[in-house]
């Protein structure tokens, strides 16, 4: 599965922003898909991530309630809606995909990773 990331860029302090995945290589329907990010000095976070049926997506404390992630099977695309972001929602995003059933949260479970793009939240 090849991954393609677009979106990031510069937004002031409870802004929008909307990331996009494209997913190329391998029946959409049949994989997760997630987001993690990673901050400047920091391990990379597990953010949001939706399973193949499109049901009960999880996501991490610090973004639930502003984030929604979702995924449209017709597009092979899966997208990270980001309200009320905040400076500390700056990281390089990355998208992933898995065809496994283990869990959604777990950077290590994922197969498939695109290639990462760059949000800056000001204030």
């Amino acid at each position: 599965v090849q991954l393609q990331a677009s979106g990031g860029g510069l937004v002031q302090a409870g802004g929008s922003l909307r990331l996009s995945c494209a997913a190329s290589g391998r029946t959409f329907r049949s994989i997760d898909v997630g987001w993690f990010r990673q901050a400047p000095g920091k391990e990379r976070e597990f953010v949001a991530a939706m399973p193949r049926r499109g049901d009960r997506p999880k996501y991490a404390v610090s973004v639930m309630g502003r984030f929604t992630i979702s995924r449209d099977n017709a597009k092979d695309t899966w997208y990270l809606q980001m309200n009320r972001l905040k400076p500390e929602d700056t990281a390089v995003y990355y998208c992933a995909a898995k065809a496994n059933s283990a869990d959604l949260s777990q950077g290590l479970n994922y197969d498939y990773w695109g290639q990462g793009t760059e949000l800056t939240v000001f204030s």
